[in-house]
């Protein structure tokens, strides 16, 4: 059975209307357990649960210290392409908005690289749109080859592959994919995507499964906050995270939770997401995933992401740019959004030492892998 076969027992509009009619009572047995159920994840999503905010943080505080420590990884993405051929209408890099556009070299790689290796980050990940005319696996596999010596973890976040398409990323030095499935919501999904070969929600659905079998250490992924109602958005992602660490144990899930941020294109996200119902979605996932990563962009302000800290948060990217080349040099490229909190890295370390937590920018060594070793 894959997650397609899961998900498909599920009507979105009959799941809403569950969580909607879960009460206080309810809300507090899922607060009362060691192990939730689904039935209990409905409730810590539901309305109800937005009276509960308090003790479902201090929940996820403890659960978080237990499993985590006061660590927080930290990484940055590196663009190599904004061209693309989709139509997603959310995206800066939609292919009918006339922005420039720019493919970087592998020096400008490297380059980019060194700027990142300098500041510190030894995890990054890699960020293409889906243009196979201009960036195809090859160029991918070449790029995270050329860099490889500088990090210790390398992911990336680009157009769905088959598996072996993973299998030549995982030969290359890649170990960890992110890739968000947008929107859980079948009929939202093909009105966000009109053309392009991402229009195919089926092979996005089971691209994780794909990574994971290809033997990809780390797997993320998230819904994009704003585009569908993030009560039914979260659960699908709990659901397809829980299916994840258990058919493919060997890899580690990680959740990321975007909100929709300004991009080319001006497009007005038609389900907004509060700050009060980000903190209970973090929250509700931390409980039922006590092992997975959660993940915070600079998607976000410095002040919520510094108060996001406690409530299970493991992972943040830091000093980001969102458009190809931009840590090297300052050629006009479109960034994909903007970002909001701009601070730099040694800035971001700093504050989660104020905040007692240790900033780590390693945590993993492709050694680890080399079956040699020891001998």
């Amino acid at each position: 059975m894959s997650f397609f076969d899961v998900i498909n027992q599920y009507d979105p509009q009959q799941l809403l209307a569950e969580m909607e009619a879960k009460r206080a009572a309810d809300v507090e047995r899922a607060l009362a357990v060691d192990k939730l159920s689904l039935e209990d994840f409905k409730a810590l999503l539901a309305p109800a649960a937005e009276a509960y905010l308090e003790p479902l943080a201090a929940k996820a505080h403890r659960i978080t210290r237990q499993r985590f420590g006061k660590t927080i990884l930290l990484y940055a993405p590196i663009y190599l392409s904004n061209k693309c051929t989709n139509g997603c209408l959310y995206c800066g890099f939609n292919a009918t908005n006339q922005v420039s556009r720019r493919t970087l070299t592998f020096d400008e790689i490297e380059r980019d690289a060194r700027v990142l290796h300098e500041q510190g980050f030894r995890h990054i990940l890699l960020v293409t749109g889906e243009a196979p005319q201009s960036v195809d696996n090859d160029y991918i596999a070449a790029a995270a080859q050329r860099i490889k010596n500088l990090f210790s973890s390398i992911s990336i976040e680009v157009y769905p592959m088959e598996i072996a398409g993973y299998q030549q990323m995982v030969a290359a030095g890649v170990d960890g994919l992110t890739i968000y499935q947008e929107t859980y919501d079948r009929e939202l999904y093909a009105e966000l995507h009109p053309f392009g070969k991402k229009r195919d929600y089926d092979f996005r659905l089971s691209t994780p499964e794909r990574g994971g079998a290809a033997g990809l250490r780390r797997i993320g992924i998230g819904f994009l906050q704003g585009l569908g109602n993030f009560r039914t958005e979260g659960f699908f992602t709990g659901l397809h995270a829980g299916y994840l660490a258990k058919h493919y144990w060997r890899s580690l899930i990680s959740i990321s939770f975007p909100r929709m941020r300004p991009a080319q294109g001006s497009y007005a996200p038609p389900n907004p997401v509060s700050d009060k119902n980000l903190v209970q979605m973090i929250c509700a996932m931390r409980l039922l995933m006590h092992d997975s990563g959660l993940v915070m962009s600079t998607r976000e302000s410095a002040t919520l992401r510094d108060n996001l800290l406690p409530l299970g948060i493991t992972q943040m990217s830091a000093g980001s740019c969102t458009a190809p080349g931009g840590y090297s040099d300052k050629e006009e490229s479109t960034e994909q959004f903007a970002i909001d909190d701009d601070r730099t890295p040694a800035e971001i370390s700093a504050m989660l030492r104020r905040h007692g937590y240790d900033p780590v920018w390693k945590d993993w060594d492709g050694a680890f892998l080399d079956k040699s070793a020891g001998r």
